[in-house]
């Protein structure tokens, strides 16, 4: 792109924009190496040194450092906050949305160098954002959908039931049952889902049985290459294997050893514990259902309780949804309005059934 001749004040005052922005991002990146370690401590000084590189660029455009500096975008300071405050995935998941915005793609006083390490930025954070939401994503996801799912669910029948006219009582109790059950039939459906697929993997995966006998095969004819086989192995890879496992297994001698030839893995440790599934479901389901009761609890009733409860309900789907989206890398704020509409449309298609059978049984 070509560069203009003069530079106008205009160009100065965005130059200046610019600088303070990169040094703003410099320090976020700085901030969250310094809670990390190993690699992922050196990816984050990296990017903090190349925004560096780029602050170096508008200084030297400006001439030194300008008389009255602007603040930094809102965004970049709020960046900047968390990164002091918070767990690098948000802060990440936050930086690669904003990394995908770079500014100097219609900038003609940026370098071609400057565009493309913005884009590259992008890709380093996005990976680094990856990075913690696989580290976050089972806990994370199942307290945040579990928690969800109390909230729109509880929401939806202490609504319909409150329209129908009975009285606070009855909304409470029906509040506090909608509770128990949700968290017991999540609790229950955790624990039999986890269980049978631990079952399952115990089924399924290899085991020590044969161990004894493979120190007795043939060599040059057994039947252990059809078990590499039957995994996947190319069939001359497989007949290579199984001869070293019964030269591994006779030098050896008979008996099981430490490591089997079979390769017997145990996957429980991955599927995670069934009971503590069952509790934690439990406790994220009610610990959402709970907030639509609260009204009933303090003992509001009619509209007040009604109203109290969609708000509370409305800024816990808002905090659900955005974290939904910062988990999954789409924009908070979109996710959490996705979050907030499905949470209500629930609410208003029970509170109208509500008032239809209030109505025919008055």
């Amino acid at each position: 792109m070509s560069v203009p001749a003069a530079p106008t004040p205009r160009d100065r005052r965005r130059w200046a924009q610019y600088l303070v922005n990169e040094r703003a991002e410099a320090r976020v990146y700085r901030e969250l190496a310094a809670r990390r370690d190993g690699e992922e401590r050196e990816i984050l000084t990296a990017l903090a040194e190349a925004e560096g590189r780029h602050e170096a660029h508008w200084l030297a455009l400006l001439g030194g450092e300008p008389a009255r500096p602007p603040r930094p975008d809102l965004r970049t300071v709020l960046l900047g906050s968390m990164a002091k405050r918070f767990g690098s995935i948000f802060v990440l998941a936050l930086a690669q949305n904003a990394e995908a915005r770079s500014p100097y793609d219609d900038e003609p006083f940026a370098t071609a160098a400057m565009g493309a390490d913005e884009k590259v930025h992008h890709e380093v954070v996005r990976g680094l954002a990856a990075r913690g939401r696989r580290r976050l994503s089972g806990t994370f996801r199942a307290a945040v959908f579990g928690a969800n799912d109390g909230l729109v669910s509880n929401l939806a029948l202490v609504m319909g039931i409150g329209a129908t006219g009975v009285a606070p009582q009855f909304v409470l109790f029906s509040g506090i049952a909608g509770l128990l059950a949700g968290a017991l039939s999540m609790g229950a459906g955790e624990f039999v889902s986890v269980r049978s697929q631990r079952e399952l993997l115990t089924a399924t995966q290899p085991s020590g049985y044969a161990d004894v006998a493979i120190p007795h095969l043939d060599i040059d004819a057994n039947e252990l290459a059809l078990v590499y086989r039957t995994r996947g192995m190319p069939e001359g890879e497989a007949t290579a294997r199984a001869r070293r496992a019964v030269e591994a297994a006779r030098s050896i001698g008979e008996g099981r050893t430490d490591t089997s030839p079979l390769d017997v893995v145990d996957h429980h440790e991955v599927v995670g514990s069934d009971w503590g599934a069952a509790v934690s479901s439990f406790l994220f389901f009610a610990s959402g259902a709970i907030i639509p009761v609260l009204p009933w609890i303090l003992g509001l009733s009619g509209v007040a309780a009604i109203v109290l409860a969609l708000v509370l309900v409305g800024i816990a789907l808002l905090c659900t949804g955005a974290a939904v989206g910062l988990l999954s890398g789409a924009p908070p704020l979109r996710r959490a309005l996705r979050q907030l509409a499905i949470g209500f449309g629930a609410a208003a298609i029970t509170y109208g059934l509500g008032l239809l059978f209030g109505v025919s049984l008055a």
